[in-house]
Order: structure tokens, then C-alpha cells, then sequence
């Protein structure tokens, strides 16, 4: 059974406020008192939705780890499931960059978390390159450690990758040649298949890396954290809720629209989709969009069924300008629509090839004019933001 937690007193009473009684009209809350509730609900959202994320990459490294200790066909299926499990919350933490804050600011490990697109012969053979990778590269790289896939990860190209999400989906499933699914990579590659040791040692190298850093992250928005208690507290209100509207606008327009569905849809490239291994990039979506409108309500649905639900955005741009915010809302509805279709027909890369029924041009559309909508929402506020990634 589902339960509503709500952090904040006020925002609680916020909420009531919402319900007011017209002929007391000082039981309606300032937007001030509004924009105070909104930062700290966000900060709420965000680290539940953090922990929700290191709980699934912890859940996938048990998995990875049983798997190890005895390969089986039946035991990195378990670890493939545990790791598109664990997608469904990172995705939608998606929508808490784009501003400089603890995933990708300066010191940030968001290129160490998420990075793509992947070459994969950076990091295991593949068709026609039998010895390509450093796990085939015993001399150069005689053990394999954290720090020596931090210290590669980039090294020579935006592509050479070799941590995060995509490093271990392109260990666990292998290159992605079947029309109808995902890689097929054998769990021999860990038992009698050349280097099968050293990839062994890659994967749980790679996953423990990425647990440390997701806890990293998720501690920064912990209550009493330094980079918490600026955004909600000591750091100029504006200046944060500008964060906010920053986020998701980035992430509607630039991020998803633009690099993550517009180029594969130009390409016809399975190496331009987001999961492109695991055909995991139609719930990658979603769960993108599904966080976008987390951050504009102020709601999030916790893996454990529990729902965070406080001021958003939402709250604060209709007190302003009704006109605007319901112009938000109806981009939201409309584009789910379409979301919902390319859910509903992957797997992605055989979406792209022709685009069938043009659900992905009406998403890039919709998310696109979503933003543009979101940018206006802002400057209601006084809020100046834009929805390019750069």
C-alpha cells in the first residue's frame, strides 16, 4: 500500500493552503513562502530519488557479485535484470543537472556516472577485434583497479569510456546484434573465454566505482550536507529555483530531445541510442520525462512505493500566471502521449530506422516546445533560463 511522506511542515501546510478559503484571503501563502517550500521539498525529492538510485546499483551489485563468485547463464540474467531495475530511478535523477550542482559541477562525477555514447573496443573485444580493449591488454594494464578506470575514463577521446552505467550494460549484455533484442553476450566470457579473470575484475571494479560515486552524490542533498543547506537555506532563493527551471528545461530540449533522441533518429544508429546494448533506452526515456515532471509538481514515487509530494515549480508559477503554468501542463500531457508510444514499440533501435507512426518526431516536438514552456514559466518569475545544454 502506498504511503505519503511529507518532510515539510510547510510545505504541508503550504499544501493545505492550495484548498483556501476565499474569504480569508490571508490564509494564502506568499510566493516567497512559496519558492522557501519549493527548495526544500526539491531537496527532499532529490535525495530520496539519489537513494533510490545507490539502493538499485547496490541490489545490481550483489547480483554482479553472486554471478561472479559462480557464472551461470541464470545468474547474469539476474544481474541484467537487477541493472535495468536499477535504470528506473537513476533516470529520473537526470533531471537534477545542468546547473553546476554535486553531479556536475566542477568536481562532479557525472561523466564518470553516465557517460555515452561508448566505444566499447576501449574496453572488451568485440566482432572483429578479438584482442581490442584494456581487459585484453594484460600488459599495459597488468590490474585492473577504480583508479585506473578513473584515470583512463576519457583519456584519449569523449568516447573512451571506461566506467559508469554503459561500461557495465556493455559487460553484461555484449554488442547488440539482434534485431529482436538485446546483446547476447555468454556468461563464459567469465568462465573459460579468454581474460575471462581480468573481465571479471573489470565488472566488479567498474560497479563498485559506481556505487561509491552515486553515494557521493546522494550525500550531498543528506539534511545536514554543506551543498544542502545553501540550496535551501543560505543560498539566494532565485539563484536556486533558477537551478531548477535549468534542469529540466536543459534536460527536455538539449539532453533528450536534442543528443539522446534527434541524432539517432538522423542516424538510423543503434550506437546513438542511449542503452544501445541492453535495448533498455525506451524506459531510459520515459524515466528522463517522468523526471522532469517530478521536479515541476513536486512529487516523486519512491521504489518502495512511498510518494514524496510537497511545492513545485508548479505550485509558484500558477499563483503567479495560471495562464502559464497550465501551458506547462498541456505540454506535459501531450507529449507523455507520445512517450508512451515509443514505450510501447520498442525496442528503440528498430524505432529509428523508420520511425513508424512518427512517435519520435512528436516527441522531439513535444519536448522541445515542453521546454519552451518551462523557459516561459520561468521568466513569469523573473527567472531567466534557457534549455540548451551548453
Amino acid at each position: 500500500m502506498k504511503r505519503t511522506l511529507t518532510y515539510l511542515s510547510l510545505a504541508a501546510l503550504l499544501t493545505l493552503a492550495g484548498c483556501k478559503d476565499e474569504s480569508n484571503p490571508s490564509t494564502v501563502p506568499s510566493t516567497d513562502e512559496l519558492e522557501k517550500a519549493a527548495l526544500t521539498n526539491y531537496a527532499n525529492l532529490v535525495y530520496a530519488n539519489y537513494s533510490d538510485a545507490y539502493d538499485g546499483a547496490k541490489a545490481m551489485s550483489d547480483k554482479i557479485n553472486a554471478f561472479l563468485a559462480a557464472p551461470s547463464a541464470a545468474g547474469l540474467d539476474a544481474a541484467r535484470q537487477a541493472w535495468r531495475d536499477a535504470r528506473v530511478p537513476y533516470g529520473q535523477t537526470e533531471a537534477f543537472r545542468f546547473y553546476g550542482g554535486p553531479i556536475d559541477g566542477d568536481n562532479g562525477p557525472e561523466s564518470y556516472i553516465n557517460g555515452w555514447p561508448l566505444d566499447e573496443s576501449y574496453i572488451d573485444y568485440v566482432k572483429g577485434s578479438p584482442t581490442a580493449g584494456i581487459i585484453n591488454d594484460p600488459a599495459t594494464y597488468p590490474t585492473i583497479t577504480k583508479q585506473l578506470l578513473i584515470d583512463l575514463n576519457e583519456k584519449d577521446s569523449e568516447t573512451h569510456l571506461s566506467t559508469g552505467w554503459h561500461a557495465i550494460e556493455f559487460l553484461l549484455w555484449g554488442q547488440d546484434f539482434n534485431a529482436n533484442g538485446p546483446g547476447d553476450r555468454s556468461y563464459t566470457d567469465y568462465t573459460t573465454a579468454t581474460n575471462a579473470t581480468r573481465r571479471g575484475e573489470y565488472l566488479k571494479a567498474v560497479t563498485e566505482l559506481l556505487l561509491d560515486q552515486l553515494g557521493e552524490v546522494r550525500d550531498a542533498w543528506q539534511t545536514d550536507a554543506a551543498y544542502r543547506k545553501e540550496f535551501t537555506t543560505t543560498g539566494d532563493t532565485k539563484t536556486m529555483l533558477s537551478n531548477m527551471f535549468r534542469g529540466i528545461a536543459a534536460l527536455s530540449k538539449g539532453e533528450l530531445a536534442g543528443e539522446r533522441l534527434a541524432v539517432a533518429l538522423a542516424s538510423h544508429d543503434q550506437e546513438d541510442e542511449h542503452s544501445c546494448f541492453s535495448d533498455n533506452t525506451h524506459v531510459d526515456i520515459a524515466m528522463n520525462f517522468k523526471g522532469i515532471q517530478n521536479v515541476y509538481m513536486g512529487t516523486y514515487a519512491r521504489t518502495d512505493g512511498t510518494v514524496i509530494k510537497g511545492t513545485g515549480l508548479a505550485d509558484i508559477v500558477a499563483q503567479v500566471s495560471a495562464q502559464k503554468n497550465q501551458a506547462v501542463l498541456n505540454a506535459f500531457g501531450s507529449t507523455q502521449t507520445s512517450v508512451d508510444k515509443i514505450v510501447a514499440n520498442a525496442p528503440f533501435d528498430q524505432e529509428i530506422l523508420t520511425d513508424a507512426g512518427g512517435y519520435i518526431a512528436a516527441t522531439i516536438d513535444g519536448l522541445r516546445t515542453l521546454s519552451d514552456r518551462i523557459v516561459d514559466a520561468a521568466f513569469s518569475l523573473g527567472i531567466q533560463v534557457n534549455g540548451n545544454t551548453e
